[in-house]
């Protein structure tokens, strides 16, 4: 996105200008025309240079839990009657990261041109997304802001538990990974190659295994300049894939298949799924409206795709349960639970449950994560040091029986 100033006149006729950021001129016009501006002069924005640019260090960028906290705030004093201008002012006041601090000064300045709350909130997409700022726009819409601000901070703290859970379970996997593979680097690169030279004095017949690792180790250390560069363009090729519309929507459907960790993946985002779904009903959204945004933050193009499915279907008059079987992506239990939420007229309530159940099951499964993939680490590892241990050693076994014997 770029950014680009402005000139207008809002609805008392007084000529305003400031600094917008879209994607071009006709999105700054739209972001306007709907906070009752009308624009006069758009142009792009200049970069100002500054001697000390490339001597400051880099700022944080805008986090989960900067939002979080702002909802928090936000919630707190406008529960306490502060109007929302003092409200954001003392927030930008106090922010301890600078982004923050920007970007609620540019909320403020959107405000005091004229804009509702939530389209001074979509300006930044980056940081609030499509669920947020529709959210606070129905808050504005029913008055129930305050509460809403209290739901989007309950949100925003489940979205950061779960994300912090799933780190800490791939953290003790993936450093034994790592670690087996700069040991068996290690031991191409110096190991094999020490004990080559040892066996190329005996002028004997090795055996086909340690023939293999040597070969292997020669190749590792002649074309290793050529290996790490194919490695590099292989992961490249890969990141460039998985980025494009079609790569990203395979890799997010394979991502639900894989062994151990797909279920949980498979959990979590539906878990993100019906709790967004409940705090959208909770808040007045037409359930149709609800599933279209998301579907935008569900994290998963491929579960994105059948939410998206199941919106248009509810819009052509399917219920909930029908749509929700169709899709094939939901448990028995929680058919069950949306079935009896339709009959109730409590589905946000039942999908309130149904995010806690699977918040819950996916909380379980990353207790047990290192437990279930600690046995399949083990048996790489020994299979792995067994091969090493059998190449280097039967060379020197079988030299020391011969010489036994023919003494």
């Amino acid at each position: 996105m770029a950014h680009f100033t402005y000139k207008g006149r809002n609805g008392g006729g007084q000529l305003v200008s400031g600094l917008i950021e879209a994607n071009d001129q006709g999105q700054v016009a739209e972001l306007l025309l709907n906070g009752g501006i009308t624009p006069v002069d758009i142009r792009p924005g200049r970069a100002v240079f500054s001697s000390t640019r490339f001597f400051r260090r880099r700022e944080p960028p805008v986090s989960t839990m900067d939002i979080l906290l702002f909802s928090r705030q936000m919630y707190t004093l406008s529960k306490s009657g502060v109007p929302i201008m003092q409200a954001l002012l003392g927030i930008e006041e106090t922010a301890e990261n600078p982004a923050l601090s920007r970007v609620v000064r540019g909320i403020r300045e959107s405000l005091d041109s004229g804009r509702e709350l939530s389209q001074s909130l979509a300006q930044y997409p980056k940081v609030f997304s499509a669920l947020y700022v529709s959210m606070v726009q129905v808050g504005e819409a029913t008055g129930m802001l305050e509460g809403i601000f209290l739901r989007l901070a309950f949100y925003l703290d489940f979205e950061m538990r779960t994300r912090s859970q799933v780190k800490a379970a791939l953290r003790y996997p993936a450093f034994v990974l790592v670690t087996m593979i700069i040991a068996l680097a290690i031991v191409n690169l110096f190991v094999i190659p020490a004990f080559a030279h040892i066996y190329a004095n005996f002028h004997a017949q090795l055996p086909v295994l340690t023939r293999v690792l040597i070969a292997v180790s020669h190749f590792t250390v002649r074309f290793w300049p050529v290996l790490l560069g194919f490695v590099i363009v292989l992961f490249w090729l890969a990141r460039t894939w998985v980025r494009s519309p079609s790569g990203h929507f395979q890799w997010d459907r394979f991502k639900l298949r894989i062994p151990v960790a797909g279920k949980i993946v498979h959990r979590a985002s539906l878990a993100r799924f019906a709790r967004s779904l409940s705090l959208s009903i909770q808040s007045g959204m037409p359930v149709v409206t609800a599933m279209g945004l998301i579907a935008k933050v569900v994290d998963n193009e491929f579960l994105a795709l059948k939410i998206e499915w199941m919106r248009d279907a509810i819009a052509r008059g399917e219920s909930i349960l029908q749509t929700a079987k169709s899709s094939k992506v939901f448990t028995p239990m929680v058919l069950q639970m949306i079935a009896v939420g339709e009959e109730s007229g409590a589905i946000d309530e039942l999908m309130q449950e149904v995010a806690e159940l699977y918040e819950r099951e996916v909380k379980n499964d990353l207790e047990t994560l290192n437990a279930q993939i600690e046995p399949i680490l083990i048996v790489a590892l020994g299979v792995l040091v067994l091969i090493v241990a059998l190449g280097v050693f039967l060379p020197i076994w079988d030299l020391s029986r011969a010489a036994f014997g023919g003494h």
